[in-house]
């Protein structure tokens, strides 16, 4: 459909911008900011980017002669025939050509007078490089039927960033692209799924999903003593010095060949009464690596055997669950994550278990900017996992809030950004500076996202797009009913139990 007529280019450092003005076709709004179009060119055919639009009228152009002629109290439009000469223009980014291989830059800008039609879809895909068949579908691009199918590798091979305010739809978002990966065919690759679910948004999924969806709760979780080298002890409690290390080495070594030899797995108890016993280390060091082990035991969290067996409960096409809403200490929600992280990790390096993704909710909880290593357990895998999973088909999804609060080494790890709406303007800066593929026309378009639309910038596409992001077809978290409804649950539910009482007494 024809749109409009060029009129100018934009003065500038490439002949790339370029104005237009709108056709009047009887639409309400025939073009729109975000929208692509296509203009006929000596290079081609050149796909643009509508970065904004200024309606205007000749009649109202000199605010002095408006002023003057509308003082006898009659409106300008009673005295000239002003709403003949009302027209919109179009600002425009001419982004490339498609050539036969490859998308191709421009290096000469269209003519006046050349035709601006909306971008045919075949073209569009094509030049974003969406996937026509087979991609993970997450929505329709905005001003477009078209559906946004996403390549699996460009995707998820070197890793994503769902950033968006609170209740701007991360969850949801996320929600839709694990499902999209359960509803893979085995023909086409499957991988593997594991979410750490903070708030228990994620619990839906295994009610439509139930044969290909586990769900683990956090009070569940156990680290198998077995399992762990004292330099992984030395994760847990980082103040623990290299010396406490070497000794709990020696007796973790000893219990493992016990172990080897017929004796069933140890536990947290049995480290601790070796210690206790072991006369060759140093009292006041034996006094604090026993302190160190106390506190450990008293978190609840380690026992002989790992639970779950992350190497058998990690398959391809299925999803694991993990729902740390009933943890509310962040110490150990922080080494549950270090640990299941680097024992996936290990595992898969070793071929034990499928390539996966790990979607990892408030990702800034577990790999913080500018926290000591204390207050920062976790964050030493995960930064690992950014930087070297890729080569291993090992995945993250980080999903956060505040990015600015997220490490910078795995922020820019991330070569795929999908960003819902955000209005702090320090993450707002904090987005473009890690991301080379947000321009500033894009980012100013960030803090005015409706709920449901999404940016997606990076190595998944050719040009940053907006997505109207589909329905989820799981059940949504509770904490998306309104305040009024849960209050009047409460209200309700505290009545019950009231007359309960009652009748009881």
């Amino acid at each position: 459909m024809e749109l409009g007529t060029v009129v100018a280019t934009v003065d500038g450092p490439s002949p790339s911008k370029f104005t237009f003005v709108v056709t009047e076709n009887g639409c309400r709004m025939p073009v729109r900011q975000g929208q692509f179009v296509e203009v006929e060119t000596e290079e081609g055919r050149v796909i643009a980017f509508v970065t904004g639009l200024i309606k205007t009228n000749r009649y109202f152009m000199r605010a002095e002669s408006v002023k003057e002629y509308e003082r006898g109290g009659r409106p300008l439009t009673a005295i000239f025939p002003a709403d003949r000469w009302e027209y919109l223009i179009a600002e425009a980014q001419a982004l490339g050509v498609q050539g036969e291989n490859r998308l191709e830059r421009t290096t000469f800008p269209p003519s006046p007078g050349q035709k601006v039609c909306e971008a045919e879809p075949e073209a569009l895909m094509r030049f974003l490089g969406l996937n026509q068949d087979g991609g993970v579908e997450l929505g329709k691009l905005r001003h477009h039927e078209v559906p946004v199918r996403l390549d699996l590798t460009k995707l998820l091979r070197k890793h994503v960033a769902v950033l968006a305010m609170s209740g701007a739809g991360k969850s949801h978002f996320a929600s839709v692209v694990v499902e999209e990966l359960l509803d893979r065919l085995p023909e086409r690759g499957r991988v593997a799924v594991v979410v750490i679910d903070v708030h228990g948004e994620y619990v839906g999924l295994a009610e439509s999903f139930s044969d290909r969806v586990s769900i683990v709760k956090g009070r569940e979780l156990r680290i198998g003593v077995p399992n762990l080298s004292p330099w992984q002890f030395k994760e847990f409690v980082p103040d623990m010095s290299d010396v406490q290390a070497r000794e709990l080495q020696r007796v973790l070594s000893k219990l493992q060949a016990e172990m080897r030899s017929g004796k069933e797995p140890f536990g947290l108890d049995e480290v601790i009464a070796h210690v206790e016993r072991d006369e060759r280390i140093h009292k006041q060091l034996q006094q604090a690596l026993l302190g160190w082990l106390f506190n450990l035991r008293s978190l609840d969290l380690f026992d002989r055997a790992d639970y779950p067996s992350w190497e058998s409960i990690v398959e391809p096409g299925k999803a694991v669950i993990v729902d740390l809403s009933d943890i509310t200490s962040l110490r150990k929600k922080q080494m549950l994550v270090a640990y299941a992280a680097r024992r996936l990790f290990n595992a898969r390096k070793r071929g034990r278990v499928p390539p996966f993704v790990l979607c990892l909710e408030e990702a800034h909880q577990f790999c913080p900017s500018s926290e000591s290593k204390r207050a920062a357990i976790s964050r030493s895998i995960i930064e690992t996992l950014a930087r070297e999973g890729r080569k291993f088909y090992a995945s993250l999804v980080l999903i956060s809030q505040r990015p600015v609060r997220l490490s910078t080494t795995v922020l820019s790890q991330a070569n795929t950004n999908i960003i819902l709406r955000i209005t702090n303007p320090y993450d707002l800066e904090h987005i473009k500076q890690s991301s080379e593929a947000i321009t500033g026309e894009v980012a100013d378009m960030i803090s005015s996202l409706p709920v449901g639309e999404a940016l997606i910038a990076g190595e998944a596409v050719n040009h940053p797009i907006f997505v109207r992001v589909k329905q989820r077809r799981s059940r949504e978290s509770a904490h998306g009913a309104s305040l009024e409804e849960v209050a009047k649950e409460f209200e309700r539910r505290s009545g019950r139990e009231r007359e309960d009482a009652k009748a009881f007494m």
